[in-house]
């Protein structure tokens, strides 16, 4: 069985086609740090709704009919050519820039999410292709080149139980993302407490200040530990003393005082990421070269999450694609690092290959190995390699200064107790990455097999 195709432009409401406003419409002055939010290129590559630009409400009604709605299409159209997000009724409402193309779907002839997995296809993105031009930048083409694109249309009832079997492989995908993103988080906020803030030992260093006992010293560092309060600590002593003091050993850790000279915990020590990592340099060479090439670009990688690997032949593969990285290594990108490209690398059963645009850090020390990753991908770090980075279009940082990024050091047990609870939640969200991995290999599987109605889902269940 296969379905009819009916030209793109009968799918669409009237003025269903929308490229996005000149660049003299969006004068730099006009950009706001807040306000109604400008969609970029990047929301279509990626997905992610993280704005840099907004513009002011007298701004917005100006080009209101730049506008996106929920259900509609937003595809790069620029240099990275078809790249598909679709406009959720949770996402904010805000203008397309000029490298941004909306397709408006019309819900009574087409299922929104229907357009936008033909159009992720490789089916779609072929016939995308083939409505752009450029001999040294794509750019698709005119409204009437993408309008003829022809769209398998079967029924509306098909339709829905194909973008059943899809979204829900894709749902799960989102869920597993969105908890990586928590266990990004936490991560992030233990770092900042124990190390930069040293919650711990200042807990301690005011309750003594106040006249506290040791015993009260030790219960204020187990609360900022925890984030339990004093009343939720007794509880705990009481129905769960293992738990009570497993929390009180690891406050104990924390010296009760600041060094006078340098402001730091006692005991601890000043200095760069290179003293407990090493700049991992190891590449592929005729001589050593594999069979397949897994790469991690800089574009697929972004706020600790690894997005897509691709494989390759060695010999087809990127000529960036040389960066031999190992368990255990963070990969942070040094081309525009304002971007926030980079992630922890955990145990595979395939070797992965980063691009040469990473600084790769290899821990000297197992111990040290999520200590390294937090260090230097913060936001205050990340902010800092923006600001050294320069060379014009392309701003871009040498590996040696993330090495170089500076850091207090605890003791040896604190960074030992730092690794068993962080390096959990590291492990579990490259678990679900990998996780991930085989789910969207499950969907793109099924994909065309469904799109050409191979697979009958009125009369076949999809495992």
């Amino acid at each position: 069985m296969s379905f009819d195709s009916i030209e793109l432009k009968y799918l669409l409401k009237d003025k269903g086609y929308l490229r996005g406003p000149f660049g003299s419409s969006l004068k730099r002055a006009e950009l706001k740090d807040t306000g109604v939010p400008v969609y970029e290129q990047q929301h279509a590559i990626s997905g992610i709704r993280e704005f840099r630009y907004f513009i002011d409400d007298e701004k917005y009604q100006s080009l209101k009919r730049f506008t996106v709605s929920e259900n509609d299409l937003i595809i790069s159209c620029s240099g990275t050519v078809g790249r598909i997000s679709i406009i959720e009724k949770k996402d904010p409402k805000g203008i397309i820039s000029q490298a941004l193309l909306v397709l408006r779907p019309d819900v009574d002839k087409i299922t929104p999410h229907f357009l936008y997995y033909f159009l992720t296809s490789q089916q779609g993105q072929r016939e995308i292709l083939n409505a752009s031009q450029g001999a040294v930048q794509l750019n698709i083409a005119p409204r009437a080149v993408v309008e003829k694109i022809p769209v398998p249309t079967p029924t509306r009832s098909e339709q829905d139980r194909i973008v059943g079997i899809l979204k829900a492989i894709d749902d799960k995908i989102d869920l597993n993302t969105q908890a990586n993103q928590t266990l990004e988080q936490i991560a992030q906020a233990i770092f900042k407490s124990w190390f930069v803030d040293f919650d711990p030992v200042k807990a301690k260093i005011e309750t003594l200040a106040a006249g506290g006992s040791a015993d009260d010293a030790e219960l204020a560092a187990m609360s900022v530990i925890s984030a339990k309060t004093l009343d939720e600590l007794n509880t705990l002593k009481a129905t769960n003393p293992g738990a009570f003091n497993k929390l009180a050993k690891t406050a104990a850790l924390f010296p009760k005082n600041l060094d006078s000279e340098t402001g730091t915990p006692a005991g601890w020590n000043s200095g760069v990421i290179a003293d407990i990592a090493k700049l991992n340099a190891n590449s592929w060479t005729k001589k050593n070269q594999p069979e397949q090439v897994h790469y991690v670009d800089l574009s697929n990688t972004k706020n600790g999450l690894i997005e897509t690997v691709t494989t390759y032949g060695f010999d087809e593969a990127p000529s960036r694609a040389r960066r031999i990285l190992n368990s255990g290594d963070t990969i942070i990108g040094t081309v525009r690092p304002g971007n926030r490209a980079f992630a922890f690398i955990g145990e595979t059963e395939k070797p992965l290959t980063g691009s040469t645009g990473f600084a790769v850090l290899s821990p000297k020390e197992e111990f040290w190995t999520s200590f390294v990753y937090l260090a230097i991908t913060n936001d205050d770090a990340i902010d800092e390699y923006a600001r050294l980075a320069d060379g014009g279009a392309y701003p871009a940082i040498k590996p040696e200064v993330v090495a170089d990024t500076p850091c207090v050091f605890p003791t040896k047990n604190i960074a030992q107790k730092f690794w068993q609870i962080t390096g959990a939640m590291l492990k579990k969200a490259h678990q679900a990455r990998l996780e991930n991995e085989e789910l969207a290999k499950t969907r793109d599987t099924l994909l065309p097999k469904l799109l050409s109605g191979e697979i009958n889902v009125m009369n076949e269940v999809v495992a």
